[in-house]
């Protein structure tokens, strides 16, 4: 190699290096400015008393989020105990058993699913769950936060189950092992933590959903009352008190917004660590 094509492939590669740090540097400012504007913008309006006292009648001043905080914990919590068992199943059916056009068509509807707006999740969820039913519900929320964990969970499974060294699979099947029992007792445990980390994800996702909440769950500015009636969580809150005329509304929406933020934030560095090798694992 000449020296004048080697001195211009290192200045190529200098001016490579330089846009992809540029690029990374613009995208994690947009970020740390976005976070850093709504934790100014929110930080004044938390309070105790905003984390547990129900909103005020429209007009008056003042009043917490308790309502969304709890809904949120239900919704959200009852479509990963709906989303996650199914989205496992399904990526332990794609990694182990699936072989053929059955399996391809399966993984292909769940990337599909990946790619489809919540709000015609949104939708679905409201032909399906209450339009029948002819009320907003707890429960349709659930249901429709649940549609869209399950491609995530379903794809994360089958990913951490093909990490599972081959050579695991085979000692065991070596012992006589029924094939069922090995992909139960050695082989879901073995990925277990990426598993795990992948559910927590999906939660954190769906998490601030706001489209579809507002064709299921509506939104109630009372306590919470049940699953079949409507309930309040906090993306739909946040919106709702954005579009509102009321000041004090657009503050407790920054505020909101800001405790919606470090529950997400919590999640995802949360299974981060969880999924972070100990320092004694072998590489």
């Amino acid at each position: 190699m000449n020296d004048a094509l080697y001195a211009r492939r290192k200045k190529v590669n200098a001016l490579m290096f330089a846009l992809t740090a540029v690029c990374a540097a613009v995208a994690s400012g947009t970020l740390l400015a976005i976070l850093g504007y709504i934790a100014w913008k929110g930080a004044s309006s938390i309070s105790w008393a905003f984390l547990t006292n129900l909103p005020k009648p429209v007009g008056e001043q003042g009043g917490g989020i308790a309502n969304a905080v709890v809904g949120s914990a239900k919704v959200v919590g009852l479509a990963g105990l709906m989303g996650v068992p199914v989205g496992v199943l399904g990526g332990v059916y794609l990694a182990e058993y699936g072989r053929g056009k059955y399996a391809f068509a399966v993984r292909y509807a769940a990337d599909v699913m990946n790619g489809v707006p919540s709000i015609v999740v949104g939708l679905f969820a409201y032909a399906l769950i209450v339009h029948p039913m002819k009320r907003f519900s707890a429960l349709s929320g659930s249901v429709a936060l649940a549609f869209i964990m399950v491609p995530i969970v379903l794809r994360n499974t089958e990913e951490f189950l093909r990490l599972v060294p081959g050579t695991i699979r085979e000692a065991a099947l070596a012992l006589g092992v029924p094939r069922w029992k090995v992909t139960l007792l050695v082989i879901l445990p073995t990925a277990g933590r990426g598993i795990l980390t992948g559910a927590l994800l999906a939660l954190a996702r769906v998490a601030g959903e706001t489209a579809p909440l507002i064709f299921t769950a509506f939104g109630n500015r009372f306590a919470d009352n049940g699953w079949l009636n409507p309930i309040a969580t906090l993306p739909h809150t946040i919106f709702t008190y954005a579009i509102s005329p009321y000041e004090d509304w657009h503050n407790q929406a920054w505020a909101a917004a800001l405790i919606l933020m470090i529950f997400v934030l919590l999640v995802n560095v949360t299974a981060r660590v969880w999924l972070r090798p100990s320092s004694g694992a072998s590489h």
